[in-house]
């Protein structure tokens, strides 16, 4: 098929933007393009039998840790490196090779299926290798210039290694549609967004509104977008010299204070909600122009009006992936609470009662131990899709980044809320207050249907956190809004009385998470030598299959 005739001239009405015209090519040549396989070059190659041990360990490994699916790859990637750089570096009691451990941790990728078997050429070993020794005398620096030994080693050191996961995990490829999706929208926005007249934050437009693309459309997570500050603020750490490295480490604890600010900036807030709008537009256009890159751009003249019945169209397959995507990962939620929190929960409870001399409920057991799958049911279950007017929206939003418009939409931020000390007393008092009614509430009810002090509190453990749990796998369904829902009376008061719980069910999800005992298990006593046992495996594989060949 030809490529898209993107100078062809198009109507005086339907005039494409240069960037627009560059996406089409860049998603037209990336669907396009063919495999290479270069014969000659040595590539990474694993045994298939081996590899599914360790691609079902994955998939147990992720189901008892509820990680975003697209920050799987940059997870484990930490998961390894943290494990060959604290845990196996320490037990061998040799320096580290760093060669070594990028070869593993690419074998250990290629086994887990995050990368392809045999595609992967032997050169990338070096590439990586490279990448972590830059960090690794970094981190031998940074404790070198340490004060405080003991608080670099647990803080700054395991930031370190995050960073260089999310260095190997950009290394190891992005897709070009994400790329020219992200500098066509920095391109619009970085025109288009316009702050207060003598505002403090002049200097950080630009860096803040690249931040948040990176974060509302990629998804970014902390860390990722940790490491785009780190090299904004160390242009030279592509290629650093010895020189670059140790001045980094010496101010890294400043550089690292500067970046956590930078996360938590005033303007934030606002450019997440404006670009969380254009990120449905961009979606959803990049969706379309797959379909038919070149059937849609000549569309523009043959046929103007096929272009919004296209993106209409897009926007019903996208409202019902959503709906898919939101039953998936609320199996995938209740499944990871079960086993992470129903179990445990149930195991203290008849014990925990009966040591303190409370009577054994078998209701409020049943209820406990049935609730927060059947909570996470119903609110799956009475989540809405967007409406026809959400997809005009869309037609609407789309049209006005591709085609060039007499007057662009300018977007004016407002200064940050500065409340008084007053008025942050009153609101701290008013939300107390619903905070205890709300739990006081449930409390009183529960109490009336015979539950014991133990039971109730494993029950508003799983009410809050089932609530959070369930604002998180809802995400994706009400990122397609762009029509924002009148609130009434009955929103207001729900809102009034659920915010609370939400806030607890985020606390709780912070704290546990941090104390998984499942993680624990398998990242400290099961992962190590599991992995030892399928290296070995490997080799016996190769061994058995040299014997053969002799033979």
């Amino acid at each position: 098929m030809p490529s898209p005739t993107l100078s062809k001239k198009t109507d005086q009405k339907n005039t494409v933007l240069e960037n627009a015209k560059k996406l089409f090519r860049v998603i037209y040549f990336e669907e396009n393009k063919e495999e290479k396989d270069d014969n000659d070059a040595p590539k990474i190659k694993v045994s298939d039998l081996v590899s599914k041990m360790a691609f079902y360990y994955e998939k147990i490994r992720n189901t008892v840790d509820y990680k975003e699916e697209h920050l799987l790859r940059k997870n484990a990637i930490e998961r390894i490196l943290r494990r060959q750089i604290v845990i196996e570096g320490v037990i061998s009691l040799k320096g580290l090779n760093s060669r070594d451990i990028a070869g593993e941790l690419l074998t250990e990728l290629i086994r887990a299926a995050y990368l392809k078997n045999n595609t992967v050429e032997e050169a990338k070993i070096d590439e990586i290798g490279a990448v972590v020794d830059k960090y690794l005398r970094l981190k031998r620096y940074r404790l070198e210039h340490s004060k405080d030994f003991a608080h670099e080693k647990n803080h700054t050191a395991a930031w370190i290694i995050s960073l260089l996961a999310c260095d190997i995990e950009e290394r190891l490829g992005r897709s070009e549609t994400d790329m020219a999706v992200v500098d066509y929208m920095y391109n619009i926005l970085s025109r288009n967004i316009e702050l207060p007249v003598n505002s403090p934050y002049a200097d950080d437009r630009e860096i803040q509104i690249y931040i948040s693309i990176n974060r509302c459309y990629l998804k970014f997570d902390r860390d990722m977008l940790s490491f785009i500050l780190f090299k904004h603020y160390n242009p030279g750490w592509k290629n650093p010299d010895e020189e670059t490295i140790e001045r980094i480490a010496k101010n890294i604890g400043d550089l690292k204070d500067r970046i956590e600010k930078n996360l938590e900036h005033p303007l934030s807030g606002q450019l997440n909600r404006i670009i969380n709008k254009y990120n449905v537009f961009f979606s959803i256009l990049t969706d379309v122009i797959r379909d038919d890159p070149r059937g849609v751009y000549d569309s523009f003249t043959k046929d103007p009006k096929a272009f919004a019945r296209n993106i209409k169209k897009m926007c019903s397959k996208r409202y019902l992936a959503a709906r898919k995507k939101l039953w998936r990962a609320a199996v995938r939620s209740i499944m990871y609470i079960f086993i992470t929190k129903s179990v445990f929960a149930v195991l203290l409870e008849v014990p925990a009662t009966k040591w303190f001399g409370e009577e054994i409920n078998p209701v409020s057991l049943l209820i406990n131990i049935s609730f927060p799958a059947l909570l996470l049911f119903i609110i799956v279950l009475f989540t809405r899709l967007p409406s026809e007017a959400n997809s005009n929206r869309i037609v609407e939003g789309i049209e006005g980044v591709v085609f060039e418009k007499k007057k662009e939409d300018v977007h004016k931020l407002r200064p940050p809320v500065r409340r008084s000390r007053f008025m942050h007393t009153t609101f701290g008092f008013i939300y107390s207050v619903t905070f205890f009614l709300s739990f006081g509430t449930i409390i009183w009810a529960l109490d009336k249907i015979g539950f014991n002090w133990v039971s109730i509190t494993i029950f508003l453990f799983f009410l809050a956190f089932v609530s959070f749990f369930s604002i998180r796998i809802r995400k994706g369904a009400k990122d397609l809004l762009i029509v924002e829902r009148e609130d009434n009376i009955l929103s207001l008061l729900a809102d009034f009385f659920y915010v609370p719980i939400v806030e607890a069910g985020k606390w709780l999800s912070e704290k546990f998470s941090r104390i998984n005992v499942f993680v624990f298990i398998l990242d400290f006593i099961i992962e190590a030598p599991f992995k030892i046992f399928v290296t070995i495996a490997e080799e016996w594989t190769k061994y058995v299959k040299e014997r053969k060949d002799e033979i």
